[in-house]
């Protein structure tokens, strides 16, 4: 099937972002006092937004987070992204393909719209993606399992769910997707495929992706 929209994730779909911030996150909930391994992170935030992780936090201890987390949680994690940051091996080629074929293309990420900036750029294929065709979990009320952000992508890029395809790579993104009345593709680079249920399809490399998008016929 030829989509008329392609939206992908941003952590671990586009950049390769989600181990260096995971690393990140649990040095500092550690740091707090509530021991955090990056398969912790995984396993409990993997496709979250940092809402996810006040809650967790209170409802495991009892104690909120300090006042000043996000903002110096946003700050050492930009940090961590501009020196080690790349985009995923082949993502840009997949850019290049859906451009010259004219297919739309967008992102729905559960990070803020400052962190979505920071990591395209330090990427390097922030120049890949228009203003408004950034898409984050600021802009909606519920976030990612909700359908909220993928629905709010279409209506922003003006194309019908049934129309669109999600790209994604960890199960509330799936789930969040299929609520939405879309397809989803889901990558395996970090998750198997049997902790990714309910997708399209499964792809453990982007050059698979473009025949999966039927960019290939």
């Amino acid at each position: 099937m030829r989509y008329d929209l392609v939206i992908f994730d941003h952590d671990g779909v586009l950049v390769g972002s989600e181990p260096i911030a995971g690393t990140v996150l649990a040095e500092y909930l550690s740091e707090l006092g509530h021991a955090t391994s990056y398969d912790d992170v995984l396993r409990d935030y993997l496709g979250a937004s940092s809402r996810r992780v006040h809650d967790v936090f209170l409802e495991r201890t009892g104690e909120p987070l300090p006042a000043e987390f996000d903002e110096t949680l946003r700050a050492r994690t930009s940090a961590a992204l501009e020196r080690k940051l790349s985009p995923v091996r082949g993502m840009e080629e997949v850019l290049g393909a859906l451009t010259a074929h004219g297919i739309s293309y967008c992102l729905a990420s559960s990070a803020s719209h400052d962190q979505i900036r920071v990591a395209l750029r330090a990427a390097g294929i922030d120049d890949f993606f228009e203003e408004e065709w950034m898409c984050s979990a600021e802009d909606v009320a519920q976030e990612k399992p909700a359908p909220d952000l993928y629905l709010h992508a279409a209506q922003q890029m003006d194309v019908a769910p049934s129309r669109c395809v999600a790209v994604e790579a960890s199960p509330i993104g799936v789930r969040a997707a299929v609520a939405a009345g879309m397809d989803a593709f889901a990558f395996t680079g970090m998750v198997t495929a049997d902790g990714l249920p309910g997708a399209t399809g499964y792809f453990g490399d982007m050059e698979q992706l473009p025949g999966l998008l039927g960019l290939d016929a």
